[in-house]
């Protein structure tokens, strides 16, 4: 297989599956959605009965703490090498072209595999990789235990470029029409509809070619207006911490497989941060079993700073923080940031004086985070949607946050300038748009 080290990119082998496999039931959304909502997975288990499926390839983290974890890692990993040994996948070298539409919008991805000696998930990091929120390591273990032993990857990962001219990606949809089609189908439970397609090598060598432009040091300089900075090509957008798993298993066993070993390199899909089609929204956050009273603890956090006003609905509230308070995202210290908050003893929005950090989503997870280790709530969940925070924080015992949208062509210079931003800041798209497991590679 074909590597290109300067800008960490290897064209890799990918396994998809064969002619008259149901692509409906085979695909299922990433593993780390609708993590409060097990009818949702209760459903793609009854769409997907016994036929062939990425279900059976993955675990739905709903299902992280259930006792029978350990059984279902082993069944996933079984399943894997039964897959090998039948007839179900075929591999293929190349470049893949995607398209994903859902909600009138069509995103353009590209799958390649990318060189994990190059990423680098820890703070202050300045690789060619890099992760743009915090990571939070107790996540890794469930991920590793599934990864470590496993010939296959079925990966959800998302990254991002930074190609304003369209120099990447852009050119394969121009081609679309001469190129081979891969798979075209729609995905379960209303999540649009996918397609893929072949890239030539006469295309390959453009794309390779415009992702050593974006790499040139010179360019990246003033592209972002710096100086003897470490050049960015591939910033984190989702998978965050499926990559980082990836990158911890290469390191554990680097030194006793060898440098050439697949696992070195993980599959990916990059899109590119200015695709009009792609949307960054917010993730929210909802605490289960409180068991302390949240608004008297953040009074007592915040102190003065703090000031709530109450509001008679939901969506009045989501009214606030998406139009009026939009701009405290990015605001000066002295600027008030707002946050909505809905449960059982309160609704409306918070404005936050004097934050210590520079995001919304920053200054409450340094409140959060403590309170949960006090023993304030009994669990946190980040959510997508207006709609599922509410539902879930307006229950007995529980309280939704709501947090303000990020601008996406933000990112790539606040991550060069400031390092990582707080973690589960942003999610592309919300959880019904988020990527499906489809192509597989091996890693073992």
């Amino acid at each position: 297989m074909k590597t290109f080290d300067e800008i960490g990119v290897q064209i890799p082998q990918i396994y998809l599956p064969q002619a008259g496999t149901d692509l409906n039931k085979w695909a299922v959304i990433a593993c780390d959605q609708f993590t409060s909502q097990p009818d949702y997975w209760r459903k793609v288990e009854q769409i997907v009965g016994g036929s062939p499926s990425t279900l059976n390839l993955t675990l739905p983290e709903v299902y992280l703490e259930d006792p029978d974890e350990p059984e279902r890692i082993q069944k996933i990993q079984a399943n894997m090498r039964a897959l090998l040994d039948g007839q179900i996948l075929a591999p293929r070298e190349g470049l893949i072209y995607v398209e994903r539409s859902v909600g009138g919008r069509t995103r353009k991805g590209l799958m390649l595999a990318l060189d994990l000696e190059h990423y680098d998930f820890s703070k202050g990091s300045t690789s060619l990789i890099r992760a743009t929120e915090g990571t939070i390591i107790e996540r890794l273990p469930p991920r590793m235990k599934i990864r470590e032993g496993a010939p296959l990857e079925f990966p959800h990962i998302m990254v991002l470029i930074d190609d304003a001219s369209g120099t990447v990606i852009e050119p394969l949809q121009a081609a679309k029409a001469d190129l081979q089609k891969l798979y075209d189908f729609d995905l379960m439970l209303g999540s649009g509809h996918l397609a893929g397609y072949a890239v030539s090598p006469a295309l390959e060598a453009g794309v390779i070619a415009a992702l050593r432009a974006l790499a040139r040091p010179q360019v990246f300089a003033e592209k972002y207006g710096v100086k003897d900075q470490p050049v960015l090509l591939f910033a984190m957008g989702d998978g965050n911490h499926s990559l980082a798993t990836a990158k911890a298993i290469w390191e554990k066993i680097k030194a006793t497989v060898g440098m050439q070993h697949p696992a070195r390199y993980a599959l990916v899909e990059i899109e590119n941060v200015h695709d009009a089609a792609l949307e960054f929204e917010p993730i929210h956050r909802v605490l289960f079993g409180l068991k302390q009273d949240l608004m008297a603890a953040m009074r007592a956090h915040f102190n003065e700073n703090f000031h709530f006003t109450p509001l008679d609905s939901a969506e009045e509230m989501v009214r606030r923080v998406d139009t009026e308070l939009m701009g405290t995202f990015h605001a000066a210290p002295a600027v008030p940031q707002a946050l909505g908050i809905i449960s059982g003893g309160a609704l409306g929005v918070i404005e936050i004086g004097n934050p210590a950090t520079n995001l919304p989503v920053g200054t409450l997870q340094a409140f959060l985070d403590p309170f949960l280790k006090s023993g304030g709530a009994e669990k946190i969940d980040y959510v997508h949607g207006a709609g599922v925070t509410a539902q879930l924080g307006s229950q007995p015992g529980n309280a939704g946050f709501y947090l303000p949208g990020m601008h996406k062509s933000d990112l790539f210079k606040t991550v060069i300038l400031d390092g990582a931003l707080p973690r589960k800041t942003f999610s592309m798209g919300e959880a019904h748009e988020k990527r499906f497991y489809m192509e597989g590679r091996k890693i073992a």
